[in-house]
This record gives C-alpha cells, sequence and structure tokens, in this order.
C-alpha cells in the first residue's frame, strides 16, 4: 500500500478501544501515526503498549482536545500529517439519552473543530468511523441495511453521529465548489468485538457496558450478572441481534478505505459482516469459550435499542476488496478472553508495569 509506506497520519481517539487497535495495525506497517486524544475514554497505557509491542514503529502522542481547533491545527503542520483518521466520539446510547448535550459537544461540535483544523493545515483526507445507529429502527425490509437506507436515528448517539456526517458532507460540498481537494469516506460501524489476537492491547472501558467483556468479566468475578435489556423484541429468543464484526477487521477496513481515497471523493460503507447473531446467542458463545457460565439478569428494554440490524457489506467489498476474515464469534470472543483473563484489571496493570 503506497500511502502506508509515505503518509503521516493523524487518529483521533487513538487511546480508545477501536482507536488503539487501528494504531497497532498503522504500527506494525511501519507507518507514522500521531495519536490526538483528551484520555477521557481512552487509555495512555494503549499507546505504551503499542510502542512496546511494535519497537521499530514511530508514534506520537499529543494529550488534546478536539475541541481545541488551532492546537489541532498547529500538530498537523508540524507532523506534516496529511490523512486523518477520525475515531473520537462518545459511544454509549444509554448515556447520550441521559446526556445528549455532551454527545452533541462531542461528536458533532468536535467533528466541525477538525475539519476546520484540516482545513487551517490543507490536510485533505478524512476516514470518519461513523455508526450503523444512524440507521435507527429499519424497517425488517430493509434488512440488511444497505447505505442507501434513510437515515432516521433514534437516540442522541445516533442523532450525533448522523449530524456529524452532514457536516462532513457539507465541508466536501463546499471546499470542491471552492476548487479545494478535500476527499472523504464515512465509515458506517455496526458492532464491534474481539481484540489483538496477541494480548498486547485490549478493550477496556470505564464503565464497562459492551455485551462480550461484559460477559467475560462477570466470568472472572470482576462483575456480576449481565442483565439482558429486553426479551420481549419480535426476534427468534425475544433479544436484539446485532452484526459483531471483529476489531481487526474493522481496522483493515479503515486502512483500505485510506488507501482507496482518491482526490475529491466522497464515499460511505457499511462494515459489517453481514450475518446477525443474538444477544443471547453471544452469551452462549462466550460460555462456550470459557467453558463457564455466565449469570444473567432480564431488564426492561433499553431506550434507542432497535431490534435488528445487519449490514449489507456489499458496497465495501466491491469497491475496497476488503472482507472480513474473523467469521466465527468465538474466534473474537477468545481473543478477548485472553487479554481479559490476563489483564483482569486491564491498564491499571499495565501502568504499573511501565
Amino acid at each position: 500500500m503506497a500511502f502506508v509506506r509515505s503518509n503521516r497520519v493523524l487518529v483521533t481517539g487513538g487511546a480508545g478501544y477501536l482507536g488503539s487497535h487501528l494504531v497497532l495495525k498503522l504500527a506494525e506497517m511501519g507507518l507514522e501515526a500521531t495519536v490526538v486524544d483528551n484520555c477521557e475514554r481512552g487509555h495512555v497505557a494503549a499507546i505504551e503498549s503499542i510502542r512496546v509491542a511494535v519497537a521499530s514503529s514511530v508514534i506520537h502522542f499529543v494529550h488534546a482536545s478536539l475541541h481545541e481547533t488551532e492546537r489541532l491545527a498547529t500538530i498537523m503542520k508540524e507532523q506534516r500529517i496529511d490523512a486523518v483518521f477520525h475515531m473520537a466520539a462518545l459511544a454509549y446510547v444509554a448515556e447520550s439519552v441521559e446526556r445528549p448535550l455532551e454527545y452533541w459537544a462531542t461528536n458533532v461540535d468536535g467533528t466541525t473543530s477538525l475539519l476546520r483544523a484540516m482545513e487551517a493545515a490543507k490536510v485533505g483526507r478524512l476516514i470518519f468511523s461513523s455508526s450503523c445507529a444512524t440507521y435507527g429502527s429499519p424497517s425488517p425490509t430493509d434488512i440488511p441495511i444497505r447505505e442507501s437506507c434513510e437515515q432516521v436515528p433514534i437516540s442522541p448517539y445516533g442523532k450525533s453521529k448522523a449530524a456529524a456526517e452532514l457536516a462532513i458532507r457539507n465541508h466536501h460540498i463546499a471546499a470542491t465548489e471552492g476548487g479545494v481537494d478535500f476527499s472523504y469516506t464515512i465509515m458506517r460501524c455496526f458492532n464491534v468485538i474481539g481484540n489483538d489476537p496477541h494480548a498486547r492491547i485490549g478493550e477496556d472501558h470505564r464503565p464497562e457496558s459492551h455485551l462480550v467483556p461484559s460477559c467475560l468479566l462477570s466470568i472472572l468475578g470482576r462483575r456480576g450478572p449481565v442483565t439482558i435489556l429486553g426479551d420481549d423484541y419480535p426476534t427468534p429468543d425475544g433479544t436484539c441481534i446485532r452484526d459483531y464484526l471483529d476489531v481487526n477487521d474493522l481496522c483493515d477496513a479503515h486502512i483500505a478505505a485510506l488507501d482507496a481515497l482518491t482526490p475529491r471523493a466522497a464515499l460511505c460503507f457499511n462494515v459489517g459482516r453481514g450475518h446477525g447473531h443474538s444477544i443471547l446467542e453471544v452469551v452462549r458463545a462466550c460460555e462456550r469459550v470459557c467453558g463457564h457460565g455466565v449469570a444473567t439478569l432480564r431488564g426492561p428494554r433499553r431506550i434507542g435499542d432497535p431490534p435488528l440490524l445487519i449490514a449489507d457489506s456489499t458496497e465495501i467489498k466491491r469497491v475496497l476488496h476488503w472482507s472480513p476474515k474473523v467469521q466465527s464469534l468465538e474466534e473474537s470472543i477468545s481473543h478477548t478472553w485472553k487479554w481479559l483473563s490476563t489483564h483482569p484489571h486491564g491498564y491499571d496493570a499495565v501502568r504499573m508495569e511501565h
């Protein structure tokens, strides 16, 4: 890949779960990457772990907020950045219902600040990590979901991601009409699971609300029973069905997207496996991997949760020649189990090691 050999990229949110796995992939390819993260949800220890794991890579870390427009522009100029992976976001559906203004400030205002900084620094390529939550609750006739499906988000999180997409598209139109070379790819990610297979970095949210690590932490005795949020959905077992994609496949898709980004292009892809699993199916897969039962409780539906979200990934496969390599829940879960069983306290232990 030509860009891997010659370009310098910036990764917002690069100390978070998705961002750190992307940074690790880029570092393994020998790419010089600059990570910008305010560490509200991310971990500096993740970047330190990557530096140790890939000693030959050059990774710059800057503790900064997306709202520091002028500082972001200066960083891009000083590091001679020519492409940005925008991974930073607040991403809890339930939390977004309780704190919508924070989600708007980070996911929308933060994105517009980044766009202004890119404009000032004359950085013209953007890969934006968006979400399937922008589709809301599609009708059964729209499943699997194509990129052309109407976006009617039902949670503040989904609405903030849809608004960020709109800001990017509007900026692209203005830049193109003004003769400025700005191109972007929007990556609408479905549910991401898994971990670095070698357990060099991991998934460590505070608090942890993602299904797979919640099940595994319960098995480890690090948390109580896992609450199944709704068991009366119109699905075979009554629980929500989601399209679960391995984090390593997600990162490969983002890298392929940047590699294929031509001047003034405006692209959008669903990033998923194209196959759904119910919440209970994921719980059972965790039990099979660990050889241990998962204690569960039944709770009410969570506001903002559609019953069914499955990607139609035809377009990304056709244009980027990308397809997921990990085809089973068990493989992804085993990688997460490897990290959590060796790092039961997450990055707290990593910080003590360093």
